[in-house]
């Protein structure tokens, strides 16, 4: 049994249209093609791939994994033939650099298109996502004869990228890192093993280019003496052909709750004479190289997050329409469950979350796209400053959201929903891993209360605050939808509420530590409802000037009219937290636990 997988074509497009301003964006130096018409025309024909040839792939490779034998890594059928067609038809080159082979579209559109890949099979998408970032990490940081060497093939996708951060003792912690590097010549030889490596070998792609952290033998202690280093599965000679297989080799596929199609690999480096390996950046300074990478991989899991609850959503309304079972209060003949109140309150809910969770997501890459190509710097700083923010509350927010929307997917099937045969345990356990890896939910709620926020004294957090009041206001000329003002300021008052609880509390680590995921929750469900009445709005403009389908568009009101019923005074509940006086934790000895 395969689930069917629909794109959500219609609903990425308004959210780029009339959020993102695609036509706005579009024209910029560079985005030119970045045209209604155009995205639209690469939506569909992403869509029919995902739902085509990913979709199908998806269970199958649930089921039967990755696996390691005679030393290599062995991906479950039909996903080499699917990662030789996605790079064949060239999906890989989306938002990447035009000098190097890319499209050079805006990362807002590779976002969208991206979505549809990790909702139609996440653990395949995981390839192309780590890839993506390798080409960001050169091309940021990598020498002119490193970007010549190796974005035009990782572009292309003839070669795959990984990320080599986490090592057995240090887990989170990279100033624990061991892996060593020590130079010779026009490289360095890299020894040492990682964990956790995203799709770290495999067979799909000619070659496997690693971006690997690790420390000389002279650097100072701490993550200020972590390098960053380029150690290719294979080593390219001088005419760019491949030659000997590196010092480098999987030694084990783990074995993990979900995501079984994708190669997490534990990594050797130097068991014989050392793996070569060339240097990123300067020495000393890996750490501000691979941030490049990892936040741009932390917003590509708020999308994960987005795309594994969009499918979990399909999932559940499509056997929602077909189960029949008790009867509604208005009839006595048997009914299909989607008729019942609490059904419909759980698809409401899954279908809110992710509608909120997409805008956000989406609208937080269009602020690093508006950062590249700001025509001042005044108004780079200002998207720069917009981004830094967004990062971690989308990570944080939309991963843990897809906790919620994978569970109630199971919830709506009952015992049907517990069975893997089903399929749709796979959407929860494959979601498990988004608040886990790119940095814990707590390790994202950490970066918001400190350099996101206490770092400029709330001036980036307020900035977004009067956004959302300029929205609020907007909300009160449209008759049908100024109820929604007063609702939306009390979610902006407790914002800021919270905000200064996280600036008077600057002085107490211990205090911050207890209250800044609540804090990062407070934020995320105030951006959601700020998306969901920048929806409605444009939803409600549409249909007064009888544009499109006015049943999706009174289907966005409806739903942001959802958002603010059931999810938006979780609010003040976070603040209440926030703000509590005396944390308990304080008082807890750790000798009680």
């Amino acid at each position: 049994m395969s689930l069917e997988y629909s794109a959500p074509i219609r609903d990425l497009r308004f959210v780029l249209e009339n959020l993102c301003d695609l036509e706005e964006l579009s024209s910029h130096d560079g985005f030119e093609d970045a045209n209604s018409e155009m995205v639209a025309t690469i939506l569909e024909e992403a869509g029919k791939f995902a739902s085509n040839e990913l979709a199908p792939l998806n269970q199958t490779g649930d089921i039967q994994g990755a696996r390691l034998i005679d030393n290599k890594v062995v991906l479950p059928e039909g996903f080499e033939d699917a990662y030789r067609q996605f790079s064949e038809n060239g999906w890989s080159t989306i938002g990447a650099p035009t000098e190097y082979g890319g499209q050079g579209l805006p990362k807002v559109v590779a976002g969208a298109v991206k979505e549809l890949w990790l909702a139609s099979n996440t653990a395949f998408a995981l390839c192309p996502l780590l890839t993506e970032g390798a080409v960001d990490a050169l091309h940021q940081h990598g020498s002119e004869k490193l970007q010549v060497v190796y974005l035009p093939k990782l572009i292309s996708g003839e070669w795959t990228g990984t990320m080599n951060l986490t090592e057995p003792q240090a887990g989170s912690d990279l100033s624990n890192i061991r892996t060593k590097a020590v130079p010779e010549g026009d490289h360095y030889r890299i020894t040492g093993q990682k964990i956790f490596i995203t799709w770290g070998d495999h067979e799909a792609s000619e070659n496997i280019i690693h971006l690997v952290l690790a420390r000389l033998q002279d650097a100072p202690e701490g993550t200020r003496g972590i390098s960053l280093f380029l150690v290719p599965k294979y080593i390219v000679d001088n005419d760019g052909s491949l030659g000997d297989r590196n010092d480098v080799k999987a030694v084990s596929v783990e074995h993990k709750l979900g995501i079984h199609a994708s190669p997490t690999c534990v990594m050797s480096f130097g068991d014989h004479e050392g793996a070569i390996g060339y240097l990123v950046g300067e020495e000393n300074k890996g750490l501000a190289c691979m941030f490049s990478m990892m936040n741009a991989a932390r917003l590509s899991v708020g999308v994960q997050g987005v795309a594994i609850g969009d499918r979990a959503y399909q999932a559940a309304v499509e056997y929602a329409r077909e189960r029949i079972q008790g009867s509604s209060p208005n009839s006595n003949e048997p009914q299909s469950i989607i008729n019942h109140g609490d059904v419909q309150r759980m698809l409401m809910k899954m279908r809110a979350l992710t509608e909120a969770g997409r805008a956000f997501a989406l609208l937080a890459i269009s602020a690093g796209d508006r950062a590249e190509m700001a025509r001042n710097e005044e108004k780079r700083a200002h998207c720069q400053a917009r981004i830094d923010l967004f990062t971690p509350i989308v990570k944080g927010w939309a991963s843990e959201n897809c906790q919620d929307i994978a569970s109630l997917g199971i919830q709506v099937r009952g015992g049907m929903g517990y069975i893997e045969e089903t399929g749709v345990a796979q959407y929860l356990r494959d979601a498990r891993i988004t608040t886990i890896y790119e940095g814990t939910t707590g390790i994202q709620a950490l970066d918001l209360v400190g350099r996101k926020t206490q770092f400029d004294k709330g001036a980036a957090t307020n900035s977004l605050l009067n956004d959302m009041r300029k929205t609020a206001k907007t909300l009160t000329a449209f008759d049908k939808l100024s109820s929604l003002s007063v609702k939306f300021h009390n979610c902006i008052e407790s914002a800021e509420a919270g905000l200064n609880a996280i600036l008077q509390n600057g002085n107490d680590p211990s205090t911050l530590n207890a209250i800044a995921v609540p804090y990062l929750q407070l934020l995320g469900t105030t951006c959601g409802a700020w998306m969901m009445c920048k929806s409605a709005v444009a939803a409600q403009k549409h249909l007064n000037n009888d544009k499109g389908n006015p049943a999706f568009y009174e289907m966005k009101i409806a739903t942001t009219q959802f958002y603010f019923e059931h999810i938006a005074p979780h609010t003040s509940g976070y603040l209440s937290t926030v703000q509590a006086e005396n944390h308990s934790l304080a008082d807890i000895k750790v000798s009680n636990f």
